[in-house]
């Protein structure tokens, strides 16, 4: 690992200003960008501490505040740390995601990121890699299938809904992606269900898209997020491994 810095950016959109957490090896140097997308709990320090792990790898690393329409992170009160209950009053204050981002405003605001990015003197020239978790998997494909010239990997862990019959369902944007891409699944997760695991594998497979997609047994919807009742170390090791690997192999 190497020394990082980290600070909080601003991002104009066509909607507004977005604000995002920025960080980045200590260096002068650029490096190779990946774009990550939140949970739906928002940018909060365990987001930003896994940013800066990602940077400790040799990366700059952009996460913005996806909900920015609503105000500066956080949206919404959040305690330090999450159980069932705490998870359910949150959801009881956030309106629908579906209304706080549809995918036309949210690929709108991708196309700023992805341009703020290429215009940032820590980034490397070159495609962008991305990271999403839980809704921010959806983006993840969204963005890999939207704006391909852009993407050279894009990864999601416990991701929301991927391969609904809704006509903007991500899935959808396959025959556009041009990236290498991988999911890593919550066991028995309601948000993925194995009927859409498998609508995705085969969208995937026909579209001729490099992919992998694996389960992780035993393993909870939220896996990765250590300030949450739901995480799992193993199952958190293990989502590491695979990003570094995805990384490694496109940079």
């Amino acid at each position: 690992m190497i020394a990082i810095q980290g600070n909080t950016v601003e991002i104009l959109t066509e909607d507004g200003t977005a604000d995002a957490y920025l960080a980045h090896p200590d260096d002068g140097a650029p490096h190779p960008a990946v774009l990550f997308y939140m949970d739906a709990f928002g940018l909060r320090p365990q987001v930003r501490s896994m940013a800066d792990r990602l940077a400790g790898e040799g990366y700059t690393v952009l996460v913005p505040n996806l909900f920015y329409r609503h105000g500066p992170a956080p949206v919404v009160e959040l305690p330090e740390f999450m159980d069932a209950s705490a998870r359910e009053r949150i959801f009881e204050k956030l309106p629908p995601l579906g209304q706080i981002l549809p995918p036309a405003v949210a690929m709108r605001d991708a196309g700023a990121y992805l341009r703020w990015l290429a215009q940032n003197a820590h980034v490397a020239d070159g495609p962008v890699a991305l990271t999403g978790y839980c809704f921010g998997a959806r983006l993840s494909l969204l963005t890999a299938g939207t704006y391909p010239e852009r993407v050279a990997a894009a990864a999601g862990f416990h991701s929301g809904p991927l391969a609904t019959d809704d006509p903007d369902s991500p899935h959808l944007v396959a025959h556009r992606v041009t990236a290498e891409l991988y999911f890593g699944h919550a066991d028995n997760d309601p948000s993925m269900p194995v009927e859409q695991q498998k609508r995705l594998v085969d969208t995937l497979g026909s579209a001729g898209v490099r992919h992998r997609c694996e389960v992780y047994e035993g393993a909870t919807h939220g896996f990765t997020m250590a300030d949450t009742a739901v995480y799992d170390p193993e199952a958190d090791a293990r989502h590491w491994a695979a990003l570094l690997d995805l990384l490694r192999r496109t940079f």
